[in-house]
């Protein structure tokens, strides 16, 4: 009798159902959170693999990107010492001195109007005198054997010498 005057007291007097109650509601709410706390730590488990594939291909492309940039940094300087050693070697001055002096040239057309008459003039007359000094048999000889850039350049040079000299002399 015990029991169920036990029994009756739990479940007959207010305080006892507020306490059932109550405990039910607390249990609804743990077992709630727990679901909740094992959603969320799959969650976070989920970002931080996809934090850590997104930090392996950054990795990778940085990786990629700074190898690219160091083989570019070795071509620009060998471009550099190209350029140089180039820049170094005989003609190259007078092909430089040569573009100097057609910018040079161009800027006397733009400015001074009297000056592109007399300039052609004086390019027809020097025209013609290097076109006599290339006439003959020896000219047509070097230019058809061939022979390197410097060599021609050596040859131009006497050969004009010579078509001055002659101009000079008559």
């Amino acid at each position: 009798m015990e029991e169920k005057n036990l029994i009756e007291f739990f479940f007959g007097s207010p305080f006892a159902q507020g306490l059932t109650l109550g405990l039910i509601l607390c249990i609804v709410v743990y077992i709630r959170g727990f679901l909740r706390r094992r959603e969320l730590t799959k969650e976070v488990d989920r970002l931080r693999a996809h934090l850590h594939t997104k930090l392996e291909i950054d990795s990778a492309d940085n990786e990629r990107r700074k190898n690219e940039m160091n083989a570019l940094r070795q071509e620009r300087d060998n471009l550099r010492i190209t350029v140089q050693s180039l820049n170094q070697k005989p003609g190259r001055k007078e092909i430089r001195q040569y573009f100097i002096y057609q910018t040079a040239l161009d800027i006397m057309f733009e400015k001074a109007p009297g000056f592109a008459p007399a300039w052609q003039i004086t390019l027809k007359e020097a025209e013609s005198r290097f076109e006599k000094s290339e006439r003959g048999v020896v000219p047509l000889l070097k230019r058809l054997m061939p022979t390197t850039p410097d060599k021609q350049a050596e040859e131009y040079e006497k050969i004009s010498r010579l078509s001055i000299a002659d101009t000079v002399h008559k």
